[in-house]
């Protein structure tokens, strides 16, 4: 080999992704990266440079959402609530019996308001709806010195508490949306506001604003399909959920 082409050969490279192996399955991916910080999880999967400040989702905006569909009604349901004064944020989670993965089809987001105000807009959409909740709710108290998460109960909802493992569960939830397995209503607009305001530091540590949904997120993933379940025949037939444009705000109207 001459040594004009042993130069030019030094000065080529390529960049392989984890996905462009062949011999690495899904599951073996997951246990490489499990553990791995989401700021450095481009550099790992990907061998891109990075640092520890940024996007926590590094993934366009375009890759994770889907326009709305009528949700199939064998398809279970669950929602994922963070509560809290300044903001109160539920997202709901379709789980795909058919092709795996799941879909966010619905988001609430209202804050400084009654915990009976929150209530009555999150049965609106199904009281039969099992919720996952930020476990804090177990400490948190209401008005009237009550745990939160009792005052949620006897407001009538189906609450339990989440699985709140934070890096385990931003990676998890990292390799659902970068993997598609995760996709998300283009009407959830609450949700894309704060998907890309989820960043790191220059410190590489999260920056605790704006991330509520967020958080129902990585509850969603890591906890939600446990306690999913489908429609019951008293949530007015099948299908249930009918996303219609005049209601693009709120995701949907209900039949049940």
């Amino acid at each position: 080999m001459s040594d004009e082409i042993r130069e030019d050969l030094s000065r080529t490279s390529r960049l392989l992704d984890m996905d462009d192996v062949p011999h690495l399955s899904d599951a073996e991916k997951r246990k490489i990266l499990r553990g791995t910080p989401a700021y450095q999880l481009q550099a790992r999967k990907s061998g891109l440079p990075g640092h520890g400040v940024g996007a926590i989702y590094p993934i366009p905006l375009a890759n994770m959402l889907v326009d709305p569909f009528l949700i199939p009604g064998h398809w279970p349901v669950c929602a994922a609530m963070d509560p809290g004064w300044n903001c109160t944020a539920v997202a709901w989670f379709a789980w795909n019996m058919d092709k795996g993965g799941a879909v966010i089809f619905d988001e609430y987001y209202i804050g400084q308001q009654h915990p009976a105000v929150h209530a009555a807009a999150i049965r609106a959409r199904g009281h039969w709806i099992p919720i996952v909740i930020d476990p804090a709710a177990q400490k948190a108290r209401g008005h009237d010195g009550e745990r939160l998460l009792d005052v949620y109960r006897d407001l009538g909802l189906n609450v339990m508490e989440a699985d709140n493992t934070v890096v385990s569960g931003i990676i998890e939830t990292w390799n659902w949306l970068s993997t598609s397995q995760l996709k998300v209503f283009r009407t959830c607009v609450n949700w894309q506001k704060e998907v890309g305001l989820y960043r790191r530091d220059e410190k590489g540590e999260i920056i605790k604003r704006n991330d509520h949904l967020m958080d129902c997120t990585r509850y969603g993933v890591m906890s939600g399909r446990s306690v999913a379940i489908v429609p019951p025949a008293s949530a007015g037939g099948l299908p249930w959920f009918t996303w219609t444009p005049d209601l693009a705000t709120h995701g949907g109207v209900w039949s049940g």
